[in-house]
């Protein structure tokens, strides 16, 4: 199967992504039969030939999601961080040892 993909390039910290049509059991940054754009995530440059990806879309390659994701961004919803929930500082956990053993002591009068 023929998928349109992206494929990495450049250094760490410095990625940018080629956007091919390759074999869809081919390495991540193996061969590909046809150069199709770039994108820099860096600066979110995205460019892109749309005739040759129209073209060869109706030849039956299929998008991968990541490709997907770049070209409709708004397809895939942003996640939301869940937020731990704020332990309780120290001072009011003293508080409440404190309280707890001046219940458990019996009064004496």
């Amino acid at each position: 199967m023929i998928k349109i993909k992206l494929l990495p390039r450049g250094k760490k910290h410095q990625v940018t992504y080629r956007i091919v049509v390759a074999e869809d059991r081919s390495k991540s940054d193996g061969k590909f039969i046809a150069d199709l754009g770039f994108y820099t995530p860096q600066t979110k440059t995205l460019e892109i030939n749309k005739e040759s990806f129209a073209d060869w879309q109706k030849k039956g390659a299929q998008v991968t999601e990541g490709v997907d994701k770049l070209l409709n961004p708004n397809k895939y919803p942003k996640k939301i961080k869940n937020v731990k929930e704020v332990k309780e500082t120290k001072v009011e956990e003293e508080v409440k040892v404190e309280e707890a053993k001046s219940e458990e002591e019996p009064k004496t009068e």
